[in-house]
């Protein structure tokens, strides 16, 4: 089992920065990748950014040039920076961990939301 725990959500204005962080516990050996996903009410779950254990990252079009994933192995922690942040980043940021059987965990969610 893993425990995902994310934090780090909040209000911010349009063009503004923010970082999500996703601090994993329990059987973390057993994860490979990590990411964001994101969603809003009345909208499917999409994905935002992935990083392997390695550091290869892969991104949404929608926020390529503007957010950043890292992570820290040594912490069993994920980061997301949020640059020139858009009203239409607003969602419920969900952090994600895939074990190297393809088991999913998921967090409970951060609530981000950019003001026009």
């Amino acid at each position: 089992q893993v425990q995902l725990v994310e934090s780090g959500g909040g209000l911010v204005q349009a063009g503004g920065s923010l970082r999500v962080s996703c601090v994993a516990s329990g059987n973390t050996f057993s994860i490979n990748n990590m990411g964001w996903y994101r969603q809003d009410p009345g909208k499917q779950r999409e994905l935002v950014a992935t990083i392997s254990r390695g550091g290869i990252t892969n991104y949404a079009d929608s926020v390529k040039g503007r957010f950043a994933i890292s992570r820290d192995n040594a912490k069993n922690t994920v980061y997301l920076q949020m640059n020139s942040l858009k009203p239409e980043d607003t969602a419920v940021y969900y952090c994600d961990a895939e074990t190297y059987w393809g088991e999913n965990y998921w967090g409970q969610g951060t609530q981000v939301t950019v003001s026009s």
